[in-house]
Parts: C-alpha cells; sequence; structure tokens
C-alpha cells in the first residue's frame, strides 16, 4: 500500500476538489454504495458533500493503480466518520475534461489507520 506525503495528500485533494467544482462528481453505481445512503439515512448530495470535506487527516492510502482498471487515474483512499460509523471513501481524478470519480462509498470492511 502506497504512502504519500501530507503535501501530496494536500495538492491531490485541491486538484480533486477544482475538478469537482468544474465537471461535478460520478459515483460508481454500486450495491454497497447504495446501500451505506440507506443506512446513513443521507442523500446523494448529502454523499457529495461530505466528499468535499475531505482533508489530510482523513487520507489513508494512495495513489494506487486500479488492478481492474489500471489505464483510470490512480485511486486514493480516504476514510470518514458518518453518524457514528467508519466509511470508506475511495476517489480519483476521473478522466481529463470529465467528471471525479467516487469508486467507493461505503461502511469499512476494515479498521483504517490514519497517518495523519
Amino acid at each position: 500500500m502506497s504512502q504519500s506525503t501530507k503535501e501530496e495528500v494536500e495538492k491531490f485533494l485541491n486538484e480533486f476538489l477544482t475538478k469537482l467544482d468544474i465537471f461535478d462528481i460520478f459515483f460508481k453505481n454500486r450495491e454497497k454504495n447504495f446501500n451505506t445512503l440507506l443506512a446513513l439515512e443521507i442523500t446523494a448530495s448529502e454523499r457529495k458533500e461530505y466528499i468535499k470535506k475531505l482533508s489530510v487527516k482523513n487520507y489513508f492510502a494512495g495513489p494506487t493503480i486500479d488492478a481492474f482498471d489500471p489505464d483510470s487515474p490512480p485511486n486514493w483512499e480516504f476514510g470518514m466518520k458518518i453518524k457514528g460509523k467508519e466509511i470508506y471513501i475511495k476517489i480519483n481524478m476521473g478522466k481529463p475534461q470529465k467528471k471525479v470519480m467516487c469508486i467507493s462509498f461505503h461502511l469499512s470492511e476494515f479498521n483504517i489507520k490514519y497517518p495523519y
């Protein structure tokens, strides 16, 4: 699992959030992502607002190459407590001139260790 410096994470988040403001965000349609919205009783737009609040302290891994799609931009992994539950968030920059991607936004299946 690759580890980035605080500065690298900040740079990624700044670029990610700037692109999100311009092109918006695409959420991967996965059952566990959808079920997490139901479990947390939050809407898709609230989920986007949580992602906009990500900071270095939420970071735990990345960038990593996607094993299923090696041509996609590297993935960055974050965690966040929402309503007392730990949520696993995997995002990337998306394709050029397209929306940023959220691959995972679901209840964490493991204990997340935050380096910062």
